[in-house]
């Protein structure tokens, strides 16, 4: 289906709006906002302890095995596809440190992996919502962190689907076992669950 002039215009606009907005609430209101093609998401609550010390482990032990012109990335900027109306914040980027010389937002594809570390109030925002913008944005390797259940999931080789690109390859593991995340391979253990 082709979009006529009009409803690209419309559907801009509408997503410039969206933008706005949460450029607006980001330090007004507590949790995170991002914009998928359903609309606004809101994970209200703000990262927990466990959420945060797995992000930091996740962090430091990519960090210690990967080359030292990749980083591990935590802050922003968000990673935004203007053109598919996609803004989202994955948890860890990883990406070379060069490819953050930018203003704005990073460009989704220079990423080479997404992580997320999956929020107690809004799971279904990194299994399902994420699942599938991630390779619509053409993020290589996407990597669930559940503290919940503790496990998680690597999910790579994006490939076209009638509802548009899809991970075709998923690596199911438990906290304690070795997952390899895009070249590099790091323990799991001593990794924080909720209460």
């Amino acid at each position: 289906m082709t979009m006529a002039p009009d409803d690209a215009r419309h559907s801009t606009h509408l997503y410039r709006t969206m933008r706005d907005f949460v450029q607006s609430m980001d330090d007004t209101l507590p949790g995170k906002f991002e914009i998928t093609k359903e609309g606004i998401v809101h994970d209200m609550m703000a990262p927990i302890g466990p959420h945060e010390l797995t992000a930091l482990r996740v962090r430091k032990r990519l960090e210690k095995a990967m080359p030292e012109e990749l980083v591990a990335h935590t802050g922003t900027p968000d990673v935004e596809d203007e053109p598919g109306h996609i803004l989202r914040h994955p948890d860890i980027m990883v990406i070379a440190e060069a490819d953050m010389e930018v203003r704005g937002s990073f460009a989704p594809r220079t990423l080479i992996a997404a992580i997320e570390v999956v929020s107690l109030s809004n799971p279904d925002n990194d299994w399902v919502g994420k699942m599938r913008d991630y390779p619509l944005l053409g993020i290589p390797v996407y990597v669930i962190f559940d503290p919940r259940t503790g496990s998680g999931a690597v999910l790579s080789d994006i490939h076209p689907t009638p509802d548009g690109p899809r991970y075709a390859t998923r690596k199911d593991f438990q906290y304690g076992e070795d997952v390899t995340i895009a070249d590099w391979t790091i323990p799991t253990d001593k990794l924080p669950r909720y209460a």
